[in-house]
């Protein structure tokens, strides 16, 4: 009658995936959960989860995750469900679908963004074939 829903051990341990600084990556990466990157990812990334992107990470690719802090390189595009927060030493170049953006000054931002309240709807939206509009 009443289903008690079991946790991951990942959510019961509050663990979170960590690439350290020197580890090049070729190749993507998929995640349930939160995701500490400071290496170097040439390839998409993907996580149900938050990305946290130290000074020190770089990544050439597709970035789609629940939340992010970035402080270190992005080229590529980024599809952010709810919050993208660039940092001061922040660097983003190519295409930013997001929630919610809060950047910090200092940072360079040299990309094009669309916010949208749920970016869910728009990958639905987009892949039904219907024609995208921009101000």
């Amino acid at each position: 009658m009443f289903k008690k829903e079991t946790k991951s051990y990942t959510d019961l341990l509050g663990k979170t995936n960590r690439i350290v600084e020197g580890t090049k990556i070729k190749g993507d990466i998929h995640s349930l959960a939160d995701f500490r990157f400071d290496g170097e990812l040439v390839g998409n990334f993907h996580s149900n989860g938050k990305l946290v992107l130290g000074p020190s990470g770089y990544i050439k690719g597709e970035i789609s995750c629940k939340n992010a802090d970035i402080e270190g390189k992005v080229e590529g595009k980024l599809e952010i469900a709810e919050v993208l927060s660039l940092k001061s030493k922040a660097v983003i170049r190519g295409e930013v679908i997001c929630g919610k953006l809060a950047v910090e000054p200092g940072a360079e931002f040299s990309a094009t963004c669309i916010m949208k309240p749920n970016v869910k709807l728009l990958q639905h939206h987009n892949e039904s074939g219907a024609e995208e509009k921009t101000a």
